[in-house]
């Protein structure tokens, strides 16, 4: 029982930290050691939703701080919080949100200062990197 606990703290830990890559059940069950029914199961006791929705969810609570906060275009909110289809993305955030994405960037434009997007795909970029580098095996990470 305890097992199954960390297994599942340790994909939500894994999809908070990886929310902008490509996901599948699949890996998140593997990562869990779990099959996908059962992490799906053991998940939704434990959050409330099934781990995709989840997933879903952080894309879109990403987006809506790029889209208040940053100066990007909707597409490239879309591309940077890993979504592969504008459509998908919008449809996901109107349901989620109560309005469309290009809406709300508005609602929020000049109301807050903007970042500049090369500022945060570099920060993204670096931040892929360091990640890439502790998740590597056999290298020890940051103490």
């Amino acid at each position: 029982m305890l097992a199954s606990v960390f297994a599942v703290r340790r994909v939500r830990d894994h999809i908070d930290r990886n929310f902008a890559g490509p996901l599948t059940l699949r890996d998140l069950a593997a990562l869990s050691g779990m099959s996908r029914f059962h992490l799906v199961r053991e998940f939704r006791a434990a959050y409330g939703e099934t781990p995709i929705r989840y997933l879903s969810r952080r894309r879109i609570e990403r987006a809506q701080d790029l889209l208040r906060y940053a100066n990007l275009t909707v597409t490239e909110v879309c591309m940077a919080v890993g979504y592969s289809s504008l459509g998908s993305f919008s449809s996901r955030f109107s349901e989620l949100v109560g309005e469309s994405p290009a809406a709300y960037q508005r609602r929020w434009a000049g109301k807050a200062p903007h970042i500049p997007g090369c500022h945060l795909f570099m920060a993204g970029v670096i931040a892929q990197k360091r990640s890439a580098i502790r998740e590597k095996p056999g290298r020890p990470g940051p103490a």
